[in-house]
């Protein structure tokens, strides 16, 4: 089957739909060609989406995404914390990784 990306309500739909027909006495196997899931694709989902509402799913996902936000924040931070304590104990110069494209030559002997 070709890797579709569902949003959480579809999500939830589906695992819904599954609970019904393994409650109607279907085997997991084939509960998920109807709901057009794979069988470790439907535990996967079930794991993380298992006993959720909808409103619930919605705000895990932008709670990931502003968590995602705060790190690269974070991230950010502590990179100029240890560029700003480089600059300030003068190792900035022992440091220096840029390439030198242009090589002096040697002095020309009547100069």
């Amino acid at each position: 089957m070709k890797r579709i990306p569902h949003t959480a309500e579809q999500i939830i739909r589906k695992l819904k739909t599954a609970e019904q027909l393994i409650a109607q006495g279907m085997a997991v196997a084939d509960v998920c060609s109807p709901i057009e899931v794979t069988q470790p694709t439907y535990h996967r989902c079930k794991q993380q989406y298992g006993g959720m509402q909808a409103e619930e799913a919605n705000r895990l996902t932008q709670i990931e995404r502003e968590n995602v936000h705060l790190l690269k924040l974070l991230a950010e931070a502590e990179l100029k914390t240890v560029m700003l304590k480089e600059l300030a104990e003068g190792n900035f110069l022992a440091r220096n990784y840029s390439v030198r494209l242009w090589q002096p030559c040697a002095p020309s002997p009547g100069i």
